[in-house]
């Protein structure tokens, strides 16, 4: 209950900055139109809209990571932190409290780029009903980054620490080459984060290879807990500081 309280102050602050949520939005969506007009010049099928459309909803999360990073940076530059310390609260509940309102945020970006997909071509199918239940697990991995950045850096720094996760997050994802074209330690290394796992169990959903979702999904789910475990450490020494 107390952290459903901080979440709803938290949504508010959220909606005060809507033109960072629509870029947020906006910036996925044209890249998956511009992608997948380059589909049919490629000599693969790497850009074909089953396979880039759930790769490009798992890229768009990388901005949620950002959303929750300023969100609990700002709150700290501001020394709002400081002050509802003396709440009841736990570390947890503020985690939670920070996290909760991301997920309609997640929800609205996973429906956009669907939709977007749908009007570009991608095939309408019923896989798309649990697609949907495994990217928003996949976007609790990235709310858990954001709390992660937020808990450790400044706002400032969290805009800079963004531009080399979303670097990461997509270079070794798959996102916009297969991995095992360049291979060796590259590969083994990618494989070794969540976002290439978190890219094949997308596609691995929306064309109905079940069998092929759940290896990868526990690596999403093991990183989520691990980054959010160690957010809640971090939060928690905070507060005794």
């Amino acid at each position: 209950m107390k952290a459903l309280t901080f979440a709803e102050r938290n949504r508010k602050e959220i909606l005060r900055d809507p033109m960072t949520l629509l870029f947020g939005m906006f910036l996925p969506l044209l890249m998956l139109w511009l992608f997948s007009m380059m589909a049919e010049k490629m000599p693969f099928d790497l850009f074909t809209l089953e396979k880039l459309a759930p790769a490009i909803i798992v890229f768009s999360f990388s901005f949620i990571t950002l959303f929750t990073g300023m969100l609990i940076g700002r709150d700290k530059s501001s020394s709002f932190l400081m002050r509802i310390f003396a709440s009841p609260m736990d570390a947890t509940d503020y985690l939670i409290g920070y996290a909760l309102p991301l997920l309609p945020v997640a929800l609205l970006q996973l429906a956009a780029c669907y939709v977007t997909a749908l009007l570009l071509g991608m095939p309408v199918t019923l896989d798309a009903i649990p697609a949907f239940g495994v990217l928003v697990i996949i976007s609790l991995l990235y709310i858990a980054f954001g709390l992660f950045f937020g808990t450790f850096f400044t706002d400032r720094q969290v805009g800079a620490m963004f531009a080399i996760f979303v670097n990461i997050t997509t270079w070794l994802s798959g996102t916009w080459f297969e991995l095992d074209m360049i291979g060796g330690t590259f590969q083994k290394v990618a494989y070794l984060l969540p976002f290439a796992h978190a890219v094949d169990a997308s596609r691995a959903v929306f064309a109905g290879d079940y069998d092929a979702v759940g290896t990868p999904m526990l690596w999403v789910i093991a990183y989520t807990a691990i980054i959010f475990g160690i957010a809640v450490w971090g939060f928690r020494k905070r507060m005794r500081g």
